[in-house]
């Protein structure tokens, strides 16, 4: 790995950094006018920061003084990441004006969140990791109480906030507390200090550690605030949530847990197989009984983070293999359930209880069918891509002779089946309650989009398969 600095690894941060400065005076010297133009190229900058993460190569590149990494699992993330907030932009656009809540800082949030995330997922120390977080947070606080006129999203933002800034403690806690027993911040240098061998003051440490990381990913404990966050924020603000920053969480997880501390697999194997097997058994089952659309999706994340969680368990190639391959999915089923929530708009006004979903089969079959789709998908119904996620990440815990985790895991699956395919029965087999308004075109088109790309995963699933293998491998 080279330390001389040059532009190209850190270009589409850099676009990120100018065009949301840019956009931002593009707002207020403009105002109010200005938010369709300023979302526009928001898409536009998100856009050209994509092309340049997945279009141009890497060596393991090494920066500023080793605390930034750019390396193919980074690349990888990072593009998930940004695919993540494009889509979520582009599902925005209608709801946003049809709220009333059409204002130009909108997007430069999302960018600005999102940029936080790409140094996130890039962080090779312990302050770049803390720096990334807070960058990536701030905006998110922001954007969970957009909405100041709604009782609810204010609620969710403050709750957001409070809940936040205790993670931030504690992750900022076990940071010092492995800086003061390592000497060092940053990762492969804290991996040498330790020599294979846990001090009590480290495995405090990575506790806290985890518990600050825990509460982005929405892991159990720390997932009290993602039901009523998710309810409270506007519906797009809730897929952004649901998707982008759970990529930078997972990744700068994986990357220092597996960089960090590689040599005492013992002590950080057991806090995430306790994680993973206790957010997966709460996401299966408080599901069951929610009958709000976006309070179910929240029990749901929390469930599908556990799941993700199997393959990192493993601690080994193979399971950050299936971890990359279980968000890239995770990620596209999220984005088109939540367009099809978006869609879920009566009489001028969103409705987001399963029960509207009634006899959709009937009045609207197209809509019907991709929900269907995806919902059969998050299940883990094969052929569909659902299952392959799970199937990698599974297949990494047995190979590791974790044969309890996976058993679990497979349980809960079929615990969590249950709503899933209670929405598809609502659709197709009760009576019609009335139908939906005409849709965005942009949000027609990412349900459709993500709806066949989970049906249709199985032909082709060489090109994710290859580049999460190749992500994975750079880490090791």
């Amino acid at each position: 790995m080279s330390p001389d600095f040059h532009l190209g690894p850190v270009l589409p941060e850099f676009i990120l950094a100018v065009g949301a400065l840019a956009l931002l005076m593009v707002g207020a010297l403009r105002g109010e006018r200005s938010t369709w133009l300023v979302t526009e190229l928001a898409i536009v900058v998100l856009g050209v920061a994509f092309l340049i993460d997945v279009g141009t190569p890497t060596h393991g590149v090494l920066m500023f003084d080793g605390a930034f990494l750019d390396d193919a699992f980074g690349r990888f993330m990072k593009g998930l990441a940004l695919l993540g907030s494009i889509v979520t932009l582009v599902m925005s656009i209608g709801f946003m004006r049809q709220q009333g809540i059409d204002r130009f800082e909108y997007p430069v949030l999302i960018i600005l969140s999102t940029l936080g995330m790409m140094l996130l997922i890039s962080a090779h120390s312990l302050i770049s990791l803390y720096l990334g977080f807070e960058l990536m947070s701030l905006a998110l606080y922001v954007l969970a109480a957009f909405d100041r006129d709604n009782v609810r999203a204010s609620e969710a933002g403050l709750k957001y906030f409070v809940l936040g800034a205790l993670s931030s403690g504690m992750l900022l806690y076990g940071a010092s507390l492995i800086y003061g027993f390592a000497g060092t911040v940053l990762f492969d240098g804290i991996a040498t200090a330790l020599q294979g061998h846990a001090q009590i003051g480290v495995v405090f440490g990575l506790v806290f550690l985890s518990a600050g990381l825990a509460f982005k990913m929405s892991t159990v404990p720390f997932h009290m605030w993602t039901p009523d966050v998710y309810e409270g924020a506007p519906t797009p603000v809730t897929a952004f949530f649901a998707t982008a920053p759970k990529m930078a969480a997972v990744a700068i997880t994986v990357r220092i847990i597996i960089t960090a501390f590689p040599g005492i697999i013992a002590e950080w194997q057991q806090i995430i197989i306790f994680i993973s097997i206790a957010s997966m058994a709460l996401g299966s089952f408080s599901a069951i009984g929610q009958t709000n659309f976006k309070r179910l999706m929240a029990y749901s994340a929390i469930g599908h983070m556990g799941f993700a969680l199997v393959g990192l368990a493993a601690g080994t190639e193979a399971g950050v293999h299936g971890v990359l391959i279980y968000m890239s999915i995770y990620l596209v089923m999220t984005l088109g359930t939540f367009a099809a929530i978006l869609m879920m708009r009566r009489g001028g006004l969103n409705v987001e209880m399963t029960a509207d979903l009634a006899g959709l089969g009937q009045t609207h079959p197209a809509m019907a069918f991709f929900l269907a789709m995806l919902m059969f998908s998050l299940a883990g119904i094969p052929p569909l891509a659902g299952f392959f996620a799970k199937f990698y990440v599974f297949q990494a815990a047995i190979q590791a002779n974790l044969y309890g985790l996976a058993v679990l895991g497979v349980l809960s699956s079929v615990v969590a089946a249950y709503y899933y395919l209670r929405i598809v029965k609502m659709m197709y087999f009760d009576a019609p309650l009335g139908t939906f308004d005409r849709p965005n075109r942009g949000v027609s088109f990412v349900l459709g989009a993500a709806s066949l790309a989970t049906l249709l995963f199985w032909l082709d699933p060489g090109p994710l398969v290859v580049g999460a293998a190749a992500a994975a491998r750079s880490l090791f």
